[in-house]
């Protein structure tokens, strides 16, 4: 395959070689354990220690609010079946959208065979929830709103703020899922109310397999893992010490440049939005303006998405349909139905999302490449022959 363009970057992005040089010495002689008291072992313990204060600097948090995970879905799983414990003698009943990621739908819905009540936020066909809605689903007993900070099919961007201020407001705990904001688009734990915050560090070029759970001080989460009492006696477990160290210097590298990398990414998005709005039968979905700057999603009516997806691979080109989470699934994506679209349209979704590491020549070879798939799958399909 002489020419390879990488498009799926909301499913992972490349490891920055900045974080990659950071990690290397905690994968090779600094292999000591942090838990240990002599010498060697206290150099990793120090790098975990500066890893949190980055973190925490860059999130506008302290660095004992920073906890390190494995990744998003162990945060989700976290801050919101934590959440659940803490508050359980005010009741079990959970404020959310429809358009989360399956780590968070997933978990609530467990959490309904369990006993809670969740109540799920509409959306409007952009990804939008409104707060007017928000607050006439406050009960007495609601004892958590989690809602994504950015969606990662569409793009759209959530009103966190606020959403953060009508929690606080109420005396309920807020949780985000911020694993596709963090590194992109600004974000302040405290700025917006925030309670907990989900991050992974695989999605702004940190090493796959690690990632933090902010929670903010004064909300005492109960113990996820039981054992040596490492992250501060909540979660157990020997850290993964350049793990951590990655992800903190992947942040670090993303937020010094996210205002030019915003700029030059939207640029590259809003070209490719601009070519494939042309295709006959196609829509953007998503917010227009508050979307991320990477991701560009369409739905081609009359086509399967999972057949795109197969031209454009054999075309050189990665992209997803729907979540990367999902992807073996037949089913639609579930933030398409949520946002109005019907089944058979919502099978039809392309999601392609762009990094700096993208090139203008990348957009013009998507551009070259996908409309003649889209019009070779639309020739052998009954249903664009009935409608021409």
């Amino acid at each position: 395959m002489s020419k390879m363009v990488y498009a799926d970057n909301a499913a992972t992005t490349a490891l920055s070689k900045n974080a990659l040089d950071a990690m290397m010495p905690y994968l090779t002689e600094q292999y000591g354990n942090p838990s240990s008291i002599y010498k060697f072992s206290q150099n990793s313990k120090r790098a975990i220690d500066g890893a949190r204060e980055k973190v925490a600097s860059i999130l506008g948090a302290r660095p004992e609010e920073i906890f390190f995970t494995s990744g998003g879905t162990e945060s989700d799983n976290w801050a919101i079946k934590s959440a659940l414990e803490l508050r359980a003698d005010k009741g079990k009943h959970i404020i959310s959208t429809g358009i989360e990621h399956h780590a968070v739908l997933h978990t609530l819905q467990h959490l309904e065979t369990q006993g809670a009540e969740v109540t799920y936020l509409p959306v409007n066909e952009l990804g939008q929830i409104d707060l007017n809605d928000l607050r006439k689903a406050i009960r007495k007993d609601t004892v958590l709103i989690t809602v994504m900070a950015a969606n990662n099919e569409i793009g759209t961007i959530l009103p966190v703020a606020e959403i953060g201020a009508v929690a606080r407001e109420s005396g309920v705990l807020f949780h985000t899922d911020a694993v596709q904001a963090v590194g992109h688009i600004p974000i302040s734990t405290a700025g917006m109310s925030i309670d907990m915050l989900s991050l992974t560090a695989h999605k702004f070029k940190g090493p796959k397999g690690c990632g933090a759970l902010y929670i903010r001080g004064g909300v005492r989460l109960p113990t996820l893992l039981h054992g040596g009492g490492h992250e501060r006696g909540l979660r157990s477990g020997t850290e993964n010490t350049a793990g951590i160290v990655g992800l903190a210097a992947a942040l670090e590298e993303a937020s010094l440049h996210m205002n030019e990398n915003a700029k030059r990414v939207s640029a590259m998005r809003d070209r490719l939005i601009g070519g494939l709005t042309k295709i006959p039968a196609s829509r953007l979905t998503g917010h227009p303006t508050k979307r991320l700057p990477g991701i560009a999603s369409f739905v081609f009516e009359y086509i399967e998405g999972e057949s795109i997806i197969l031209l454009l691979d054999q075309a050189g080109i990665c992209a997803s349909s729907g979540s990367a989470c999902s992807s073996a699934s037949l089913e639609p994506s579930s933030v398409l139905l949520a946002i109005g679209l019907p089944h058979e349209i919502a099978h039809g979704s392309l999601r392609l999302s762009l990094s700096e590491d993208n090139s203008e020549e990348d957009i013009d070879y998507i551009l070259e490449k996908l409309p003649p798939i889209i019009e070779r799958l639309r020739s052998m399909s009954p249903l664009w022959d009935n409608k021409k």
